[in-house]
């Protein structure tokens, strides 16, 4: 079974790799773009067959090791 870990950077925390991509769109042109944040996407495949239960597992990868439960937030989904 396939899970993907989204992560992102907490509301409210700096995120200078987003401003830093905000800026280069601005530059090239891409006047529209307003608050830009940057995260990571993760995908397992796990061995689990039980949805619920893969993930469960995901998630405590995620809090565990993933993230920085500090200053990020994270999503699981089965895919």
């Amino acid at each position: 079974m396939k899970a993907r870990v989204t992560v992102m950077p907490k509301s409210g925390v700096l995120d200078p790799q987003g401003k830093a991509i905000g800026h280069a769109l601005a530059s090239l042109g891409f006047a529209g773009v307003g608050e830009v944040r940057a995260g990571k996407v993760i995908e397992l495949e796990l061995a689990e067959t039980d949805p619920a239960r893969a993930k469960a597992e995901a998630e405590e990868m995620a809090r565990k090791l993933l993230a920085n439960t500090v200053i990020e937030s994270f999503r699981v989904e089965l895919v």
